[in-house]
């Protein structure tokens, strides 16, 4: 079965600096039906204004995942951490017992896009961590790449939940990946750029799609387009 979340029907927050889409409830927008997706809490879209960003605030109990789209974002934290996230990098950080930290665009002239992911944790009050890593592109392109795993296996980032999180670029329709989902599991797509097909249904960028008790999922590219791929409890 498979349920569409299409991306005008998104929450949307914009403001002088910021131009946002929730994919889920979120601070003032809230959706009684969209709440969240299993442990997937929140999938924003954000696009940031040169020299802005978010002012240090506060995180706790939640693995929070950042995936840069276009552009680059200075992450400073609590932790010691100051470091730039670039395009085609993913950061996960470990919010645990409480973590400050702020997000700023340090570019004076480009606006950095990307995707804020939160997946809540399978215990509370963990220590708090942070693992930043690069992930070829061409590793990414035909073929189902592991950016996140609760093992951190294969080069992957580690998780504390069982949530495994996949990206996949199609450069045009003759890209195909059939992905098997193990028996039980909930998975969740979101097309981050362009438009792919999924079980023969189109979806372009910014569209979402929960699918659950199938045996296989097949994409393909419409004529290209580039996806993350949750692979949930």
């Amino acid at each position: 079965m498979m349920t569409i979340r299409p991306s005008d029907q998104r929450g949307k927050n914009k403001i002088s600096w910021l131009d946002t889409r929730y994919t889920f409830s979120f601070a003032d927008y809230y959706d009684p039906n969209h709440m969240q997706f299993r442990s997937l809490r929140v999938i924003n879209e954000d696009v940031v204004s040169p020299k802005s960003g978010f002012a240090p605030h506060d995180h706790r109990d939640m693995e929070i995942i950042t995936y840069i789209l276009e552009g680059n974002l200075q992450h400073t934290d609590s932790m010691g951490h100051t470091l730039v996230i670039k395009e085609g990098e993913v950061q996960r950080m470990s919010a645990g017992t409480g973590v400050t930290h702020s997000e700023i665009n340090p570019s004076a002239t480009e606006s950095v896009h990307l995707l804020q992911i939160w997946i809540i944790p399978n215990k509370k009050g963990l220590t708090p961590s942070y693992e930043q890593r690069a992930f070829s592109a061409a590793k990414q392109h035909g073929k189902l790449r592991l950016l996140i795993h609760p093992n951190g296996i294969d080069g992957a980032l580690k998780i504390h939940q069982d949530a495994l999180l996949f990206s996949l670029v199609c450069n045009d329709e003759t890209d195909k990946v059939v992905y098997t989902p193990e028996s039980g599991r909930y998975i969740w797509i979101q097309v981050s750029k362009g438009a792919v097909k999924v079980d023969g249904q189109l979806l372009q960028q910014g569209d979402g799609a929960a699918i659950s008790d199938v045996t296989k999922i097949e994409i393909h590219g419409a004529p290209s387009g580039e996806i993350l791929l949750f692979d949930l409890a």
